[in-house]
């Protein structure tokens, strides 16, 4: 009886070494710093801090749903009622979002610059891929629509979990903005999860994605299959460019493929075909824009005269 107890508190304290230790991995992931992102930026050409210091912008500090703040920047140098919200993926922070914000400052947007939870300046505990992301997101288009009024045209911009949160936002909460860019996004959490441990630990994903999904329950209160933007992206009803680059070996470009098939009504699918995770724009650049000016086009949301 004794060796059997043993035994069952053998394989109970693996699994809860295995459980606490895949989902630290999961909820506290490694972030990047604030200033090698900045500095990357730089070196890559994406950000001119100068010309950034030049922009007509205040910060902001809007208020989660969960009690935490965002921390926010509003960018307007233009008068318009025309604005773009950009979501930075994970382990970035907001000016990691700046290179996509310039092509809309281009083309005549404002825009809101902001770091998720748990990144850059913003609060909350834990990294949670779009669950509750989603709803911070929602507080930042609440917030805009208070502060401008509601005759504004919104659009969404977001790369890998951003983009993932910008889809499940309108398709689980609220189609609230007029158009969604969805850059290099994960249709379903778990199913990129078991991919990474495959990956990344070299163990088989049937014996470790049970014990994460039951721990992630546990400890950050959300099941792994509510984090899934394929089951959702068919409610969106507003036109959506997705975006993936064909050379993507961290998140696969079947997934982009698999939402852009689900999504019902307006929608554009751009398969880049050079460029790793997140660098479809920084390695296919011309193109890029030109799919970007044909999205705004085809769905009537450039600026009359441009």
């Amino acid at each position: 009886m004794r060796r059997t107890l043993r035994y069952v508190f053998s394989v109970l304290l693996v699994i809860a070494t295995a459980g606490f230790y895949f989902t630290n991995r999961i909820m506290f992931i490694k972030k990047k710093a604030d200033e090698e992102i900045v500095r990357r930026d730089e070196e890559a050409g994406f950000l001119n801090s100068n010309d950034f210091k030049k922009l007509p912008k205040r910060e902001v500090s809007i208020t989660s749903p969960f009690g935490y703040h965002l921390k926010s920047i509003l960018v307007e140098p233009w008068e318009t009622n025309r604005y773009v919200i950009f979501c930075h993926g994970v382990t970035e922070n907001k000016m990691s979002s700046v290179k996509y914000m310039n092509l809309f400052l281009k083309r005549g947007f404002n825009a809101v610059i902001y770091d998720q939870r748990r990144h850059g300046e913003s609060g909350g505990r834990t990294t949670s891929y779009g669950f509750y992301e989603k709803f911070d997101l929602k507080a930042i288009v609440d917030w805009l629509k208070s502060k401008k009024g509601k005759h504004l045209l919104v659009g969404i911009h977001g790369e890998s979990m951003g983009a993932a949160t910008l889809l499940q936002y309108a398709g689980m909460l609220e189609d609230g903005a007029d158009f969604y860019i969805a850059d290099c996004p994960y249709s379903d959490f778990a199913e990129q999860l078991a991919y990474r441990v495959k990956e990344e630990v070299k163990l088989p994903p049937r014996l470790i994605m049970p014990i994460a999904h039951l721990f992630l329950k546990l400890r950050d209160h959300y099941p792994l299959k509510d984090v899934s933007p394929v089951s959702a992206v068919e409610n969106i009803e507003h036109p959506v460019l997705f975006i993936h680059s064909q050379k993507d070996d961290y998140i696969l470009h079947h997934m982009t493929e698999e939402l852009f098939d689900r999504k019902k009504g307006p929608k554009k699918l751009f398969l880049a075909q050079n460029g790793v995770h997140a660098r479809s724009l920084s390695e296919n650049r011309e193109e890029y824009e030109q799919v970007l000016d044909e999205f705004l086009e085809e769905f009537g949301l450039k600026e009359s005269g441009s």
